[in-house]
């Protein structure tokens, strides 16, 4: 069954008016860890939450660089709803390239997705496992019945809490008929209001306060007979889930954060043009030393976004840049920008009056999405030193 999505004005000034409404409420859910709603309400006003929704099922299916542009927007104006935003859009984007939900299921999603935010996530990593992206099968288990199947176990950082429609969780397949030293590894897609889940607040961070990125306990949940799908072993029989690999969806997260290097360029040069010192008589905006600095933080963010679009319009070519490469280039460019901002102001760059230091504690959370640096320098490193000249 389809639905009619609209597409969104993704016009600049629609962009822009989007990011302040969605930045007057941040500091006030930064500080309350409670989950943006008015954000989130928002971006679904403006029809950006169901942008990535295929064709086939009625949505605008707007591809990667659009839907970079939609969370550079949203991270400008709350890095937390921005992240949120990444997770519901990436789900959609994957659904219509290759349709993987049971239909009664996807069926909902967008049902519901019509008169609300509906938000989705894929949730893995687990407290015993560590990060999905570095291997390793998860100690989550989903177990056949007659009737259907039973989802036992917990997950860590499971980004937006009570908030989600659905869950897209990584588990093991339990099957009276499986081979048990090569059990089925793949998603089951579970509603958020399922008897049985139960959250844990664990969530505690330095940024991104108010993405709700608590455990989640799974007993006996009850799951249809088609909710899981198993994910195929790589060639060496190992699993890798997909959902943590690096591909033009998984730009969304660093446009997020581009966003949040535009946040702190704006709040530093509205500091610059306020602030003036008795001894100067002129606000420091006016001084050479914070133009130049404006300059770095300019050059920065100018920097991460050419590599951004410039890799998706790469990959829109037919090219095979490495994406991992780039995406470690980004996250060091919003970071670069985001503290040469803090570190020129001093002290007011660290007051929680300041909107910098948040915009400083979000940005720092780019570290932590796949893949992490020290595997990329690792493998692009034996490139360079192991391969053969070609």
């Amino acid at each position: 069954m389809t639905y009619p999505f609209a597409g969104p004005d993704l016009s600049d000034a629609a962009l822009t008016a989007l990011t302040s409404e969605i930045a007057k409420t941040a500091g006030e859910y930064d500080r309350s860890a409670e989950l943006p709603w008015a954000g989130i309400e928002a971006v679904h006003r403006a029809g950006l939450l169901t942008a990535t929704i295929g064709r086939q099922y009625g949505g605008p299916g707007l591809g990667p660089r659009d839907t970079a542009r939609i969370l550079t927007a949203i991270g400008e104006g709350d890095a937390s709803v921005g992240l949120l935003a990444a997770n519901t859009l990436t789900t959609h984007a994957a659904q219509a390239a290759s349709a993987t939900w049971p239909e009664r299921s996807y069926d909902d999603l967008l049902r519901r997705s019509q008169t609300g935010p509906a938000l989705v996530n894929a949730i893995r990593a687990e407290p015993e496992l560590g990060a999905p992206a570095r291997g390793g099968l998860p100690r989550t288990t989903v177990t056949r019945t007659a009737g259907g199947w039973v989802l036992n176990g917990r997950k860590a950082y499971a980004t937006g809490g009570t908030g989600l429609a659905y869950h897209v969780v990584w588990a093991v397949a339990d099957e009276p008929d499986g081979d048990p030293q090569r059990p089925r590894v793949g998603h089951v897609i579970v509603p958020g209001d399922a008897a049985g889940i139960t959250w844990i607040d664990t969530w505690d961070h330095l940024g991104l306060r108010a993405s709700n990125t608590h455990d989640v306990r799974y007993q006996d949940v009850l799951l249809g007979a088609d909710a899981f799908r198993e994910i195929p072993r790589q060639p060496d029989g190992s699993y890798r889930d997909p959902a943590a690999a690096t591909g033009p969806g998984s730009f969304g997260h660093p446009a997020l954060y581009v966003g949040v290097a535009r946040a702190a360029r704006t709040a530093f040069a509205e500091f610059a043009r306020s602030r003036v010192p008795a001894a100067l008589g002129k606000p420091i905006a006016a001084t050479e030393r914070i133009q130049a600095v404006a300059g770095e933080i300019e050059l920065q963010i100018v920097q991460a976004e050419t590599l951004l679009h410039g890799v998706l319009l790469r990959l829109q070519a037919g090219e095979k840049p490495d994406l991992s490469a780039v995406k470690v280039a980004i996250a060091r460019s919003v970071i670069a920008a985001t503290q040469t901002a803090v570190a020129a102001l001093g002290n007011p760059g660290l007051s929680r009056h300041n909107a910098l230091e948040r915009h400083l504690r979000d940005a720092l959370c780019i570290r932590v999405h796949p893949p992490q640096e020290d595997a990329v320098l690792l493998a692009g490193g034996r490139r360079v030193l192991l391969s053969s000249p070609s």
